[in-house]
């Protein structure tokens, strides 16, 4: 059964808009009411036309003048007709873009180089839009990376792109883009030649002789072979990209490119090939600023790697890379280093003192790090892997923190697991900073919950236990941020947080045994959670 869309009425168009530019139906000003009319007259009651032109009215949580309204009116032409809708649409949603501030319009061009309907890490665009150039460093004080968290936010903002995944901190984690836009995107990114995409259809095309400036191939099955692209096509290519599981062989040498800044080949190669991508060339790409080999079939990176000056992220997760090579700690210039758990890291790490972010790091392969770790001083973000690792070595990590210069304003996170009881040095005087903690250990002591619940910043909480010794104890002072918690294998009903605690939970995940709610030893109710809004209960 084909179910057909109806537009909007009258009515919803009206709520629809006037809630995105006033956060309420009822507060357009008497002045804006009738051009408000005529304009969503134009928007024939489609939903994202209207919430297109709504976020157009309104720059930096600033209503713009009538005279604005006015123009953007006239802008709109006949407005959407039923025959012609997707036409009329992309008429419209060209207009934010051509709304755009100069800084924004290749950001959102840029968006173009990924596929149809493909869920799209936030942190992951910023990181290849820095190593673009897109982003503008404006006070000297400034880390790029947060000017490029502001440019998301603003396209956000605008609708031109929509959220996906949300954390429980409320931070968008992942986005797609609308099938009509991605489609307007990709026209006008063609139109400059801003970006080339090469698929399945386009393999023989006669263009692959042109000039390109980023290339990005999706879905390719056929066979891409070296001789059909000129070498004068692929000599000053700046980004080359691969959103398709192509066999090695199928791709361009990388000797072809002379002026590349960014080389994404993620989950390029079968896993089963014994030899698996060879990066040898990979060093004599010395423009390149973003190397993004994810879930690649890649063995080991090229040992004078050092060669690579410029290189700005690095992104190895996932391949059979098992240790680094000692060069890498010459790459001055590298803010983003992404890599497994069980990779080996070479001495001399705390010479890369432009990281800003360290992802993944296992200290039983690594435990150099801990010592180095003070050298770090621009380190935002650190995810570190403390599995079968002694209390002394972990107590010097916790000791180490503080001497990085961003630690009062980071969100550090520590996963811990496999131990015998809740370490020492979890207490709001070593971690008044801690914003998440994933802990699982065998015993869990009486007031342990108590101790966990007093860090200051917590917001995220898994703790597990498989048994507990006495009674535990929480106080009406517990948990003052959390907005998650997770209590595994041990039972945690609501009753054990008092009123008072847990204020600003919204997500709680506990369990409870059958037997202790039977004899009514246990309360379920939850009516003393005042921000709670999703609970998961589990029987013991």
């Amino acid at each position: 059964m084909i179910h057909k869309m109806k537009p909007l009425s009258d009515e919803d168009s009206q709520i629809l808009f006037h809630r995105r530019i006033f956060q309420s139906e009822e507060k357009c000003p008497e002045d804006l009411q009738a051009v408000s009319r005529e304009i969503l007259k134009k928007c024939g009651g489609v939903p994202l036309a209207i919430i297109t032109i709504a976020s157009l009215l309104v720059s930096n949580q600033r209503i713009k003048q009538k005279e604005e309204w006015m123009h953007v009116h006239s802008s709109m032409g006949r407005g959407v007709t039923e025959g012609g809708i997707v036409k009329d649409m992309k008429r419209i949603l060209s207009l934010s873009y051509y709304d755009l501030p100069s800084h924004l319009k290749p950001c959102l061009l840029y968006l173009s180089i990924f596929p149809e309907d493909f869920e799209i890490k936030r942190d992951w665009l910023i990181w290849r839009w820095l190593a673009e150039g897109f982003i503008q460093c404006d006070k000297e004080e400034t880390r790029l990376f947060e000017i490029g968290e502001r440019y998301f936010n603003e396209l956000m903002n605008r609708s031109l792109i929509q959220p996906a995944k949300i954390n429980d901190e409320g931070t968008v984690v992942t986005w797609r883009i609308h099938d009509v836009v991605l489609d307007l995107i990709c026209s006008l990114s063609s139109a400059e030649n801003f970006i080339f995409i090469l698929n399945n259809a386009e393999c023989h095309a006669p263009n692959l002789q042109r000039k390109f400036r980023r290339l990005s191939l999706h879905n390719i099955k056929a066979k891409v072979q070296n001789h059909q692209f000129d070498s004068t096509s692929l000599s000053k290519v700046r980004t080359f990209a691969v959103f398709s599981p192509v066999a090695c062989d199928w791709l361009p040498s990388l000797s072809s490119f002379h002026f590349l800044r960014v080389l994404d080949l993620g989950n390029c190669g079968s896993h089963e090939s014994s030899s698996g991508l060879n990066l040898k060339y990979v060093r004599n790409l010395i423009h390149l600023r973003y190397l993004g080999l994810k879930g690649a079939d890649v063995h080991e990176l090229p040992v004078d790697i050092s060669k690579l000056q410029l290189l700005q992220i690095l992104d190895i997760q996932g391949t059979r890379i098992n240790e680094l090579p000692a060069s890498i700690v010459q790459l001055r210039n590298l803010i983003c280093l992404s890599v497994d758990s069980g990779l080996r890291l070479p001495k001399g790490m705390g010479n890369l003192m432009s990281l800003e972010v360290l992802e993944r790091v296992g200290l039983s392969s690594s435990s150099h790090i801990v010592e180095e770790l003070r050298h770090l001083t621009e380190v935002m973000t650190l995810s570190i892997n403390c599995d079968n690792m002694d209390e002394d070595l972990i107590d010097i990590l916790i000791k180490s923190l503080p001497n990085l210069r961003s630690f009062d304003s980071w969100d550090p996170f520590f996963f811990f697991s496999s131990l015998c009881r809740l370490p020492k040095w979890v207490n709001s005087r070593s971690l008044p900073h801690l914003s998440s903690l994933a802990i699982d250990v065998e015993e869990l002591q009486g007031d342990d919950v108590q101790i966990i619940g007093m860090l200051p910043a917590l917001r995220s909480l898994r703790l597990g236990a498989r048994r507990v010794m006495g009674r535990l104890v929480v106080r009406t002072d517990a948990f003052p941020s959390a907005r998650c918690c997770m209590f595994r294998w041990f039972p945690t009903a609501p009753c054990l947080f008092p009123p008072g605690a847990m204020p600003r939970v919204q997500h709680l995940d506990f369990w409870v045994s059958y037997w202790s709610i039977a004899i009514g030893e246990v309360d379920c109710g939850m009516n003393h959670l005042p921000s709670l809004e999703h609970a998961m209960k589990r029987w013991i």
